[in-house]
């Protein structure tokens, strides 16, 4: 189970071992998944203290980003809405997705 997992670390250990360059860790979060997932982070402290969904994005995007529209139809109210279930989903386990990239599943 996950053997070219732990042949590439295996290959990489080995290169920095012997003093070679080991190369660009494929494991790596590009920014926005990491930025995706602070703000998932955020969210879901949100959430457990008891925050609406319009506070939370005004949290994480602004007051003027949040204000300018009807949020029923708020492009952001769905993406806090999806930050929030991403948040929920990592604490319920699905950050040992984490430890797998870039090797099995899509991250988030």
């Amino acid at each position: 189970m996950l053997f070219d997992v732990r042949l590439a670390a295996a290959r990489r250990l080995w290169l920095a071992a012997s003093g070679r360059n080991p190369g660009p860790d494929p494991a790596t979060l590009s920014p926005s998944q990491r930025d995706r997932l602070v703000k998932a982070l955020r969210a879901l402290d949100g959430r457990l203290e008891g925050a609406t969904y319009r506070e939370i994005a005004v949290a994480l995007f602004g007051t003027k980003h949040v204000h300018g529209r009807g949020w029923k139809t708020h492009d952001l109210r769905d993406r806090t809405i999806r930050l929030c279930d991403l948040g929920a989903n990592l604490m319920a386990g699905g950050y040992r997705q984490l430890l797998l990239h870039p090797f099995r599943q899509r991250l988030y």
